[in-house]
């Protein structure tokens, strides 16, 4: 072992060293720690001091990252990640259910079930400062896994390691027509009818256009279908009412959508029908995760008034 009397550095030193490492520009770094600029620099160089290490170099245009500067650069945010999860962790035993809780939600999911998400944590746990940020499902994970996200509300099977799901319901697919379709209010329709069909779909990076088209393929379907897409919902079951096709709606959204306008009919699949699942995802190993759990169980109590099935935590 090295020598005992060697000093430690301090979380100020290590958080200047991470900034400059994430922005490469000493302003920049400064402002986004709120850290004046020579007070910054000063604390890399004691950093370096410190460890005896040159983590810099410092030419007269930019900044960059010495080898060794590199390599701990990755360390030092870990150690400060782990005291942000300490600190956390404290708040969590103090005092559950207060403080802000970063929720993240995909569009196809937000507007037909925050009523019911907001409802709950208002009533249940008014000390809780939810905000919610509604991105499609590759911003949401990345959000989540960087930790400017603390729980997801998303379709899933997601398959990505360190992030646990609290599976909380599956909802069934409907068929949303124009009226004078054949499909149009039927009950039973088989999947097999999706071959035929001219369906429109949500853009690029909705996870449900991709569950759209899975369930199209499953159907033996094998082309995209698709030349006209849309951003939202809204503007999907809009274009159908106007005539340009069919598309699939998850149950919950059906009755929201649908009541904007007069020109369209429900069809209903044969049992099975296509349905997805959607639940909470966390970080593994989260400090708040007895939290996420209770609040998933609340939620599934919840949602029993809508037209999907709730599953158990064991799901």
């Amino acid at each position: 072992m090295g020598n005992g009397k060697r000093r430690q550095p301090t979380l100020s030193q290590l958080r200047a060293f991470v900034a400059v490492a994430e922005h490469l520009h000493f302003r920049d770094a400064a402002a986004a720690i709120g850290m004046s600029q020579p007070a910054l620099s000063g604390a890399v160089s004691a950093l370096e001091e410190t460890l005896g290490v040159t983590l810099l170099e410092r030419t007269t245009r930019k900044v960059l990252l010495s080898p060794a500067g590199e390599r701990l650069a990755v360390r030092a945010k870990a150690v400060l990640d782990e005291v942000g999860a300490l600190m956390e962790e404290a708040e969590a035993v103090r005092a559950p259910f207060t403080g802000a809780l970063r929720l993240g939600v995909i569009p196809t999911v937000a507007p037909y079930l925050l009523p019911a998400v907001l409802r709950l944590v208002h009533e249940r746990y008014p000390q809780l400062d939810l905000q919610v940020h509604e991105e499609q499902t590759a911003s949401l994970l990345d959000g989540l896994l960087s930790g400017r996200l603390d729980l997801l509300l998303l379709a899933v099977p997601l398959g990505v390691p360190g992030v646990v799901e609290l599976p909380l319901f599956d909802e069934d697919f409907v068929l949303v027509t124009p009226l004078d379709h054949w499909l149009g209010g039927r009950e039973g329709i088989p999947r097999e009818a999706l071959k035929e069909l001219h369906l429109l779909l949500l853009d690029e990076g909705h996870c449900l256009r991709d569950q759209a088209l899975d369930i199209c393929r499953e159907a033996g379907r094998e082309d995209a279908p698709v030349t006209t897409t849309a951003a939202g919902l809204s503007t999907l079951v809009q274009l159908v009412a106007g005539g340009l096709g069919c598309t699939l709606l998850p149950r919950t959204a059906l009755k929201l959508e649908t009541s904007r306008s007069s020109q369209l009919l429900t069809g209903y699949f044969a049992e099975p029908a296509p349905s997805r699942r959607v639940a909470f995802a966390m970080r593994a190993g989260a400090a708040r995760a007895a939290e996420y759990e209770e609040l998933a169980a609340a939620l599934r109590g919840a949602l029993r008034a809508l037209p999907v099935r709730v599953l158990d935590a064991a799901d």
